[in-house]
């Protein structure tokens, strides 16, 4: 693991909660992507889980990630292994050095660069062709969104291309001892098995509106989601007169 660098939350508290979550649930993360013990749904559900899970492997081999990736609050590496199929180098970012060493250990690859930094404290030190991100533009607070879609930019080579995979509002999706944020709210309390709890930021979008935004920062999205579970879309720096594309249902 190589360029290992914590930084700053600009004394955010709940951003600070935040971090300090995902590094302690770290080694129980993958439960939730299994659907295994608080995730667990039942036969039906769990079903309708890995179909969906299915339509979004389908939707990114469709949209290629090749060329050079970043990966952006990487995780541990469900995404990272489905990146690697097509990218000829990858970074991946993250501010939990404990995900990381998970990745790591998932991944294997030498053409994987791990850099442990806060998101909001990091700035690029090369540009890509794809900027890839899973279940991390929910967590990114209300303020800091134009900033966070500046860094991506930022990041991109010319041409380059944005791929984000995030949550639908269901509450079969989350731990069956957590609730809903009301609508309007922003932050949501989560729970450890330990029974721990950690307030995080958790802001969930529809198409329609995420491509709307973006367009009004300059982009054009093509946004979708599946069956029941995920949203997902692409997204580049719009051209002159060009339009945001708001999708259907994906699968």
């Amino acid at each position: 693991m190589s360029d290992q660098q914590l930084g700053t939350t600009e004394h955010d508290p709940t951003l600070e909660e935040q971090i300090a979550y995902y590094r302690a649930r770290a080694p129980e993360y993958d439960q939730w992507f299994l659907r295994q013990g608080r995730y667990d749904r039942g036969p039906d559900g769990n079903r309708e889980w890995w179909s969906d899970v299915r339509a979004l492997h389908e939707r990114l081999n469709r949209f290629r990630p090749a060329g050079r990736v970043l990966e952006l609050a990487c995780g541990t590496g469900w995404w990272t292994e489905q990146l690697m199929r097509h990218a000829d180098t990858l970074t991946a970012v993250d501010a939990s050095p404990e995900v990381l060493a998970l990745n790591a250990e998932r991944v294997r690859s030498d053409r994987v660069r791990y850099v442990c930094t806060d998101l909001f404290a990091w700035q690029p030190d090369a540009l890509y062709d794809v900027v890839f991100f899973s279940f991390w533009l929910s967590h990114v607070p209300p303020d800091r969104f134009e900033r966070f879609w500046q860094l991506v930019a930022a990041s991109m080579a010319p041409g380059g291309r944005v791929f984000l995979i995030d949550s639908l509002r269901t509450g079969y999706s989350t731990a069956t001892n957590h609730t809903l944020p009301a609508a309007g709210e922003v932050t949501a309390l989560r729970r450890l098995n330990d029974d721990r709890e950690f307030h995080v930021y958790k802001i969930f979008y529809q198409p329609d509106e995420l491509a709307a935004r973006l367009a009004e920062l300059g982009w054009t999205a093509s946004v979708h989601h599946t069956t029941q579970f995920f949203l997902y879309g692409s997204a580049s720096r719009a051209a002159a007169g060009d339009h945001h594309v708001a999708g259907e249902p994906g699968g």
